[in-house]
């Protein structure tokens, strides 16, 4: 009876129902990160903080062929996905990295980002042995640094 109920529903319903759902995870996860991220990003530029990660981080991202400020957007991406594209898009306007940068990052973005949150929904709440976190994350970040060295080499 209760698989009759699911055959009967409209598309529309199914289409709003989902639409829903989106914008519920859009409003209480991912907007929250991008704002979080862009104003640390602006509130760091604007104190001088991220010069001085620039200068710190610069001879390691130039062997990836960017700026050393790009490091924020890694360290953003690995904490929270909407966090980092947050920082790449703070960055981005104003003029700390280009577009070329993000293209060469993304594939690092995707590969080990959100895993500290993962981490805790996934790992964690599927009992996964905690001493064997460094060694998916390691996994994941080795992935991360791959990328990085093809994309110098496509873009």
């Amino acid at each position: 009876m209760e698989q009759s109920k699911k055959e009967k529903r409209l598309v529309t319903e199914v289409f709003v129902e989902g639409a829903k759902k989106g914008w519920n995870m859009g409003i209480n996860s991912i907007i929250p990160n991008v704002l979080m991220a862009y104003v640390l990003i602006k509130a760091m530029n604007l104190s001088g903080l991220i010069d001085i990660i620039g200068t710190v981080f610069a001879p390691v991202m130039g062997i990836f062929g960017l700026p050393g400020e790009a490091i924020a957007v890694l360290l953003g991406s690995f904490m929270s996905m909407g966090g980092g594209i947050g920082v790449a898009v703070s960055m981005f306007s104003d003029g700390l990295i280009t577009g070329e940068h993000i293209s060469k990052m993304i594939p690092a973005m995707f590969l080990m980002g959100a895993l500290l949150q993962y981490a805790g929904r996934i790992l964690g709440t599927s009992e996964v042995d905690a001493r064997k976190f460094p060694v998916l994350f390691g996994i994941a970040i080795i992935n991360a640094i791959l990328s990085l060295f093809v994309m110098n080499i496509i873009v």
